[in-house]
């Protein structure tokens, strides 16, 4: 860190410490050069994350846009509110993970029917008919029938 009143660039910390909000790190430095003390402040760089649309738009990431499409899959659902936001949390955390800083609107749309899956299979099926757009009964019964002989395999294996 470059000293204010010399240029000097080594400086040794002598005190850290959150600022109250918690966003900040405010630390204490005392120049090796001339000895004078000053003040820094250390923040988390974020980089936004990017959604790449179908019709190949770009926007900023919105947790609250996945949230409100998923609370709409599980309407009178016995799903409580926490346990989609935990879910939203997981998805986020995945694409924030993957350290890519542009991420398709379809990967997103499959990390969600992921969790609703496991969730509620109803909420799981109206979130992939609006996302998945079929274009006919039989595309969505195809569907259907690929969860109904995964469930059934699932409890064949109990």
């Amino acid at each position: 860190m470059k000293c204010p009143y010399c240029g000097e660039l080594d400086s040794k910390v002598i005190d850290s410490r959150p600022t109250e909000d918690g966003e900040k790190i405010r630390r204490r430095r005392e120049c090796l050069s001339c000895a004078k003390r000053f003040t820094t402040y250390e923040i988390v760089e974020t980089v936004p994350l990017m959604v790449v649309k179908r019709d190949r738009s770009r926007e900023a990431f919105d947790r609250q846009k996945l949230l409100g499409g998923m609370l709409r899959a599980s309407e009178k659902r016995e799903v409580s509110y926490q346990t989609l936001e935990s879910a939203v949390d997981r998805i986020e955390q995945t694409l924030l993970n993957s350290y890519e800083r542009e991420v398709t609107s379809m990967h997103i749309g499959e990390l969600a029917m992921d969790e609703l899956k496991k969730i509620d299979e109803v909420a799981y099926v109206r979130f992939a008919s609006v996302y998945r757009q079929f274009s006919d009964i039989n595309t969505f019964m195809d569907e259907l029938k690929d969860m109904l002989n995964g469930h059934s395999s699932k409890h064949a294996e109990k």
